[in-house]
């Protein structure tokens, strides 16, 4: 059984076909070839797995696919500007700081940072 959602991923409208258990990095994965995202401890605990949903970071390995309907969905492709390829000021910092290990984990802490950045908030990650 699937179904289909509609929602605003990295600015643009989209819908994608899902199975009840897909988790949001499986759908972003499968369905729009995304790979930023990535599972790593199935647990959120590592951050690997790291998308912010209307703003909020949640750990996209426990956050069902089906809970994006109609949501505002940014993974760690959408900190670059797309015509000019210009980093966020939070890419640049991390570049300038030199803050990488393996790159694994980087999208994450991206994406935490800027929604730190964007809401002044230490709320824990969904």
């Amino acid at each position: 059984m699937t179904r289909t959602i509609s929602f605003t991923l990295n600015g643009e409208q989209v819908s994608a076909e899902i199975k009840p258990h897909h988790n949001l990095v499986e759908m972003l994965q499968r369905e729009f070839n995304l790979m930023g995202a990535r599972e790593s401890c199935g647990q959120g605990m590592c951050g690997c797995c790291t998308v912010l949903v209307n703003g909020a970071a949640v750990s996209g390995c426990l956050y069902l696919a089906a809970f994006v309907e109609g949501a505002d969905v940014k993974t760690v492709e959408s900190l670059a500007d797309a015509r000019t390829q210009a980093l966020s000021p939070v890419q640049e910092a991390f570049i300038e700081a030199g803050a990488f290990q393996c790159g694994y984990c980087t999208p994450g802490f991206l994406l935490m940072a800027t929604q730190l950045l964007d809401t002044k908030s230490l709320a824990r990650v969904v």
